[in-house]
């Protein structure tokens, strides 16, 4: 037993530094490339932090662990969503959701809507293969592409704004002597840390699916609160970071986007997967998780909606409603899938 509690910690040790590396090298490559604040965050951060969903998933699945990797990507969207309250409490004095941009609904939207489609998907058991893959998660990356069409165009309005701007910006970037190199270096940084995670991703789901053998929990609930608190501590750590430079649309595009990428992982995994569709052979506790992470960004898109100056505690939307949300959803998974 202590060998896999070992081996779990000192992986887990490396995919949180890994993956802050790699948080830090994708907000360098971003700044030195020219690239919004809204790519950095819904795309280069959100896809660099979910580097160590997508390793363990891939790796449990092909470890014949399905419900490690569909635990650890529902897991991760509860995770990111204690993040964001957790930051919102901490910065009481500036309420972190209403300094987001209201474009950020637009994606925390998309993440509650492939959410839903992939919890309907698991509890309805209707597989649909092409091959060995489902449609359904052939469908919830279409939509994930799409969506993030959507939010784009939204994007690009509110960039012909600032126009003038940007070029000026554009223009004093391209004269810096020192960016290729630093570019150079950043791009290397972030290839070394993602093959750390490359590693350590399949050691974490292996020793995972071990505790979960020893300790008689279901890989279920392990899946969902040690491994998905696990590979979500790079989105923590870099959306704390982007909370004290006051960055506060990089934060929240960050936990967002990571919750809807993370549903487009699924397809990976299935495609990993070679026994049939992969949310069809899971168990049904895992809607639980997919509901439960539907309301909780729910609660976050009506935050950053929400943009009153008065405050009525017991009727707004708050970041003690998700914390409390949080542990009930936890409590319930063990209850049921324990």
């Amino acid at each position: 037993m202590l060998m896999p509690i070992g081996l779990f910690l000192l992986s887990a040790v490396v995919i949180v530094l890994a993956g802050t590396k790699l948080s830090h090298y994708g907000d360098r490559i971003a700044e030195h490339t020219g690239l919004g604040r809204l790519w950095i965050g819904v795309v280069l951060l959100a896809g660099a932090t979910s580097l160590p969903e997508v390793f363990t998933a891939v790796s449990a699945v092909l470890l014949d662990a399905p419900n490690i990797a569909v635990g650890d990507l529902f897991g991760a969207g509860l995770s990111n969503m204690l993040t964001l309250a957790l930051i919102d409490a901490v910065h009481r004095q500036k309420r972190i959701w209403q300094q987001a941009a209201l474009e950020q609904a637009l994606i925390a939207s998309l993440a509650v809507i492939l959410t839903g489609l992939a919890g309907l998907l698991i509890v309805v058991k209707q597989p649909l293969p092409l091959w060995h893959v489902g449609l359904g998660t052939i469908a919830i990356a279409v939509i994930y592409v799409l969506g993030m069409r959507v939010v784009f165009r939204q994007e690009d309005v509110r960039r012909r704004a600032q126009q003038l701007e940007r070029v000026v910006e554009a223009v004093e970037a391209s004269n810096r002597p020192v960016a290729a190199g630093v570019l150079k270096r950043a791009v290397t940084g972030f290839a070394l840390a993602a093959l750390g995670i490359l590693v350590a991703a399949p050691l974490l789901a292996e020793s995972a699916k071990e505790i979960a053998e020893a300790t008689g929990i279901s890989t279920t609930f392990i899946g969902t609160s040690l491994v998905a608190i696990t590979t979500s501590l790079p989105e923590l750590v870099t959306t704390f970071a982007a909370v004290r430079l006051g960055a506060f649309d990089l934060a929240v595009g960050n936990l967002f986007g990571s919750n809807a990428f993370n549903m487009a992982i699924l397809l990976l995994a299935d495609m990993a997967y070679g026994k049939g569709p992969l949310l069809a052979a899971v168990e049904s506790t895992h809607a639980v998780t997919a509901f439960v992470s539907m309301l909780l960004m729910s609660v976050g898109v009506m935050g950053i909606i929400y943009r009153a100056e008065k405050r009525f505690v017991l009727i707004e939307p708050d970041s003690l409603l998700m914390i409390l949300g949080y542990g009930l959803g936890m409590w319930l998974l063990f209850r049921i899938g324990g």
